[in-house]
């Protein structure tokens, strides 16, 4: 019995994994297929990567993904983790409150969210545009940011910033000498969901660009109604191998649930 429910688990997660990642792999693989319409057999070509050289579209678009993405990462994280931590250090009137309408992004959908913000954008007179986007994506990055620092700030060893302003260390010199180091796992855990919730934003994105302005997503969304074209498969591709590999050497540098690798 024992055997054959450890069968069950096995086949169950290896079906999972398939269904996760066997498209995205057949997607990778036609980016280097020579044919257009996916034609059998496979013939190995770059013809893709050369026509997606030429797209300057699609270059923009992810040019204004990647500035948007870091933009956003930044502020995210910076407001996230001083929230994170007024949260956890101290107390004061209207915490529950101002805790539960930070994390209302996480329980609404965004299309909902997209469609309120353009509507606030423009009676406030903020517009559409890149300035627009930034400031949705940070309020969509800012809840998961705080929860995933907070998370961090549970385990965290109050009795060490106390020693350390004991003997007679600034609370500037505390943070950054006990604190930061301490807590920086999940701030840069953190950071990466942030970068990956703003490159990937389609619904935000969608509704405030401006007429030639646009992302990644929505410059393939655009893109996949006129015409699906393997160009397309290329640029995923160059994203996902930069991705895993930004993945890899993060986690080689830090282990996160824990202090930073040896």
């Amino acid at each position: 019995m024992i055997a054959a429910g450890q069968f069950a688990v096995r086949s169950y997660l290896t079906l999972m994994l398939a269904f996760l990642y066997l498209p995205i792999a057949i997607m990778i693989a036609m980016a280097f297929n020579e044919s257009a319409l996916y034609e059998l057999p496979f013939k190995f070509s770059f013809v893709w990567f050369e026509a997606l050289s030429g797209n300057t579209q699609l270059w923009a678009a992810t040019r204004n993904s990647i500035l948007l993405a870091t933009a956003s990462t930044i502020i995210a994280t910076i407001l996230g983790t001083m929230s994170a931590l007024a949260f956890a250090r101290y107390q004061f009137r209207g915490k529950t409150l101002l805790r539960v309408i930070l994390f209302v992004p996480v329980t609404v959908p965004w299309l909902i969210i997209a469609t309120a913000m353009l509507v606030f954008f423009f009676w406030v007179g903020i517009g559409r545009g890149l300035h627009a986007m930034l400031l949705a994506h940070v309020a969509l990055s800012l809840p998961y940011v705080i929860v995933i620092v907070g998370a961090r700030l549970t385990s965290f060893p109050m009795e060490l910033e106390e020693a350390a302003a004991t003997l007679g260390a600034t609370p500037w010199q505390v943070f950054r000498r006990i604190s930061a180091p301490i807590i920086a796992p999940g701030i840069v855990a953190a950071a990466l969901f942030s970068f990956a919730i703003s490159f990937d934003q389609f619904a935000t994105s969608y509704f405030l660009s401006a007429p030639g302005v646009s992302t990644l997503p929505v410059e393939i969304y655009s893109a996949i109604r006129r015409g699906f074209t393997p160009e397309i498969n290329a640029i995923s591709a160059i994203v996902i191998v930069l991705s895993m590999g930004i993945m890899l050497i993060f986690s080689q540098l830090f282990r996160f649930s824990g202090t930073p690798a040896e």
